[in-house]
């Protein structure tokens, strides 16, 4: 199970073309509102999630998504859960995957430090990593992080890759006609 977190203020493209790549590969993948059942992102457009914050589970976890945008970002960082689940991914070797302004979370609690990671241009400086590279997507080991709203579809299939394998994110994305 994965789990894509919505908070108040999310980028919406990021969190929403991430999680239809997942799902179109078949990965088990909930999204889980921190605010409440119903998430209103940073454009105004309002979703509810498939489960609240208190429903997550760490049984059976397999990765985290932290989309962006802000205040999504601020509020995902506010959440002890979001942290707690963010942490035990990484220290048991569970994808975490975080774009945009959201790898910054990243940064903070020390996850990136002798990685390669990218976020939004401006948020470099909270990354505390080896190697910005500014590229689109970025994997390092078990941490994925892509640049922005724009290259979610790629962020998606680099979880894919790693969740399923290359061959599934590329059929799926063949299929969706980016290839």
């Amino acid at each position: 199970m994965f789990y894509l977190f919505l908070a108040d203020g999310f980028e919406e493209t990021e969190a929403l073309a991430t999680l239809d790549v997942m799902r179109r590969a078949g990965i088990d993948v909930k999204t889980a509102g921190v605010d409440g059942e119903y998430i209103t992102g940073s454009h105004q457009v309002t979703v509810k999630a498939d489960i609240t914050a208190e429903q997550v589970s760490l049984d059976g976890i397999e990765g985290v998504v932290l989309p962006g945008g802000m205040p999504g970002t601020l509020n995902l960082e506010k959440s002890e859960l979001v942290i707690n689940c963010v942490k035990y991914c990484f220290e048991n070797s569970k994808i975490v995957a975080a774009i945009c302004a959201a790898p910054s979370i990243l940064g903070h609690l020390g996850i990136l430090k002798g990685k390669k990671a990218t976020c939004f241009p401006g948020f470099d400086s909270e990354l505390d990593c080896s190697e910005y590279t500014a590229a689109h997507t970025t994997v390092d080991g078990c941490v994925i992080t892509g640049k922005g709203a724009g290259c979610a579809v790629e962020f998606g299939h680099a979880i894919v890759s790693a969740a399923v394998s290359a061959e599934a994110a590329d059929k799926v994305i063949g299929d969706m006609q980016c290839l």
